[in-house]
């Protein structure tokens, strides 16, 4: 099967500072694709890249078997592609906005209202059709970005942190429609910095510094060795007050990271440290977790740091 997606030895450069660098890995028809990193670390001009937005400096990549150097004309009709920034005209309506955009991929008379009607369907549109857009909801304005982005059927759908600042209610409510849509063989690419969010992928890569760090699964990616230093083990300390026991752990000899999770406390600490380290607990329980996907960034992060001093 031919890949939706595909990167080969993608690098960009813009002068002289490097914004990717031999970045490869592919995404099957059908998935949704999990993509992670700090801001800056090079995921929005990737996305640019495969929509034949921008040129690659070296290497290159295919959307559904085309290459994004020689067919990206043709590439932009088959992608969708919702920015970090609603692409929204705030003084038109709901129902202007869909209009627009279906004219601008060439979508018109029947075709279009078929479509509009499929989408306000799809995302529950319809009882703001006659509203300014500059009036909703930043939920209902990515309601609105999506279905601008997918008005046209494309097969490939690029959301660039597709819900950012909106509450936790909208952000499940969209994710249930990515879903939706991916079961019906569309495939996501997806940024994100929300950890939960990031689970829901079928896979997830973790890019930093302009450099794909790690691919895989949830459970390929707890595995890494890199996010499981030898000789150390992952811990889950339950306190009364973690966030007062969490200042005097640091301190202790063997241990390696420490931070808040949740009401309890994720360690790495240095497995042969283990016990002397739970004496000084305080009464505080200390079982063994697997990483959680914050863990494990957060650990390959620190590892390259470490590496480049």
């Amino acid at each position: 099967m031919t890949p939706a997606i595909t990167a080969d030895g993608m690098t960009i450069r813009f002068g002289s500072f490097t914004a990717v660098q031999d970045v490869s890995f592919q995404v099957n028809k059908g998935e949704l694709f999990g993509f992670l990193g700090p801001n800056g670390s090079g995921k929005t001009t990737i996305i640019k890249a495969l929509c034949g937005l921008l040129t690659p400096t070296e290497g290159t990549g295919t959307i559904l078997g085309m290459d994004i150097r020689r067919d990206a004309a043709e590439i932009r009709r088959h992608v969708g592609y919702m920015s970090q920034k609603f692409g929204l005209y705030e003084d038109l309506t709901v129902a202007e906005n869909l209009t627009f955009y279906a004219g601008v991929y060439g979508i018109k008379g029947a075709q279009a209202e078929q479509r509009t009607k499929e989408l306000l369907a799809l995302t529950g549109l319809e009882p703001y059709l006659d509203r300014r857009v500059g009036a909703l909801s930043g939920g209902w304005k990515q309601r609105l970005s999506l279905s601008c982005a997918i008005i046209h059927s494309p097969q490939v759908v690029f959301l660039d942190e597709p819900t950012a600042g909106i509450d936790p209610v909208a952000r499940r409510s969209l994710w249930d429609l990515f879903f939706q849509l991916s079961g019906q063989g569309v495939t996501f690419f997806v940024t994100t910095h929300y950890m939960d969010e990031a689970e829901r992928c079928g896979r997830v890569g973790y890019i930093y510094m302009s450099k794909l760090v790690a691919i895989g699964t949830i459970p390929e990616l707890q595995q890494l060795p890199a996010a499981n230093p030898a000789g150390t083990v992952r811990v889950q300390i339950e306190a009364p007050d973690a966030s007062t026991q969490l200042a005097h752990l640091r301190a202790m000899a063997g241990v390696r990271e420490a931070t808040i999770f949740g009401r309890s406390i994720h360690a790495l600490v240095e497995r042969d440290q283990l016990e002397t380290i739970r004496r000084q607990l305080n009464g505080a329980t200390a079982e063994q977790v697997v990483p959680s996907l914050e863990d494990v960034f957060v650990t390959l992060t620190y590892e390259i740091m470490k590496e480049r001093r």
